[in-house]
C-alpha cells in the first residue's frame, strides 16, 4: 500500500487530459501522474516507479521525479517564498516544500539555503520540512573514537561556535576559536570527533588533531611546492589571512608543517617563500 512520502511501483490504470491516474493500492484510491511529472513513454496498464506526495490544495498526487530530500532525511534546500502561511524551499518538484513557522527558528531569507528535516506532518498528512533540527537528532550516546572522519552539516550558531549535525544521526559543536572561517546554514564538510563529554555530547574540529593533522598538511603543502615548481611565496612572513586562504589552517599550523618539512631537508624557508630540494 502506497503512502504518502513514499515511492512505489504502481499501475497505470486509465488516462485523461490532465495525464495518467495510477491505482495507490491504498485509502488514497486513484492518484493522479501529471503529463508534465512523467518520464519517458508511460502506458496504459505499465507499472511505474512514482513517489507520492501533496499539489497546492492537499490532494495526493504522484511523479516519477526524484526530491532533493525525501522524509526521514536531513538535507540543505534554498528558500524560494515566503508568504503568510510560512517559507517555501525548492526541493526539486513542482510544488515547493513547506515549512511551518512552528517550524522555523528565524524568519527565512528568499535565496539562502538551510539546513531542514523533511517528515510527513501526521496531522495534516503533509510532507514539510522543519529547522528545529535538534528534535530529530538521536539522543543515545554515540559511539565514536577520538580522531575519526565524520560528515557534518552545519545547522545553527552559538555563542560557543557551531552546532553540526554528526553523519545525518548527532548533535555537534564546533567551537568558535577553533574555526577560522565563516560557516554558512547547511553547509557539508568533513569534520573530527575530538571529543565525548559525560553527558553524550560531541566536540568537533574541521582538522585532524596532533601529529596526524601535521602530517597532513606538510603533504599538502609538498603537493603544492611541487605543482608550482619548487617556489611558493608563501612563507612565516605572510598574513595569517594569506594563510588560511590558500590552505584552510592557521599560521601556526603553516608554521609547524614548514619547519617539519624543512628539517626532514625537503624544503628551504626564505624571507620570500619556500622552495622545495627535491
Amino acid at each position: 500500500m502506497a503512502e504518502i512520502g513514499e515511492r512505489a511501483r504502481l499501475k497505470v490504470l486509465r488516462e485523461s487530459s490532465p495525464g495518467l491516474f495510477i491505482d495507490s493500492e491504498g485509502v488514497n484510491g486513484e492518484v493522479l501522474l501529471p503529463r508534465n511529472e512523467t518520464i519517458g513513454e508511460v502506458r496504459l496498464g505499465d507499472t511505474v516507479d512514482v513517489f507520492l506526495y501533496c499539489d497546492s490544495e492537499d490532494r495526493p498526487i504522484a511523479t516519477m521525479k526524484t526530491p532533493l530530500a525525501m522524509p526521514g532525511e536531513f538535507a540543505t534546500l534554498r528558500c524560494v517564498n515566503v508568504t503568510p502561511v510560512g517559507s517555501f524551499l525548492d526541493w526539486g518538484l513542482a510544488k515547493d516544500l513547506l515549512v511551518p513557522f512552528r517550524e522555523q527558528l528565524n524568519r527565512l531569507d528568499v535565496g539562502q539555503s538551510y539546513a531542514v528535516y523533511v517528515y510527513v506532518d501526521e496531522k495534516s498528512g503533509r510532507i514539510v520540512a522543519s529547522r528545529r533540527i535538534g528534535r530529530f537528532l538521536s539522543k543515545e550516546r554515540p559511539d565514536y573514537q577520538v580522531g575519526q572522519e565524520v560528515d557534518l552539516r552545519i545547522y545553527g550558531k552559538t555563542d560557543l561556535g557551531y552546532k553540526a549535525i554528526i553523519n545525518d544521526e548527532y548533535s555537534g559543536v564546533l567551537f568558535a576559536n577553533q574555526v577560522f572561517q565563516e560557516l554558512q546554514s547547511g553547509e557539508q564538510t568533513k569534520g573530527y570527533i575530538t571529543g565525548i563529554r559525560s553527558d553524550g555530547k560531541v566536540d568537533l574540529s574541521l582538522h585532524k588533531s596532533g601529529q596526524a593533522k601535521i602530517d597532513d598538511l606538510e603533504g599538502r603543502i609538498k603537493e603544492e611546492l611541487d605543482a608550482r615548481g619548487g617556489y611558493w611565496e608563501l612563507c612565516d612572513a605572510s598574513p595569517a589571512e594569506d594563510i588560511y586562504e590558500e590552505l584552510g589552517v592557521s599560521k601556526k599550523a603553516f608554521k609547524r608543517a614548514t619547519g617539519a618539512l624543512f628539517r626532514k631537508r625537503l624544503i628551504t624557508i626564505g624571507k620570500d617563500g619556500i622552495r622545495s630540494t627535491t
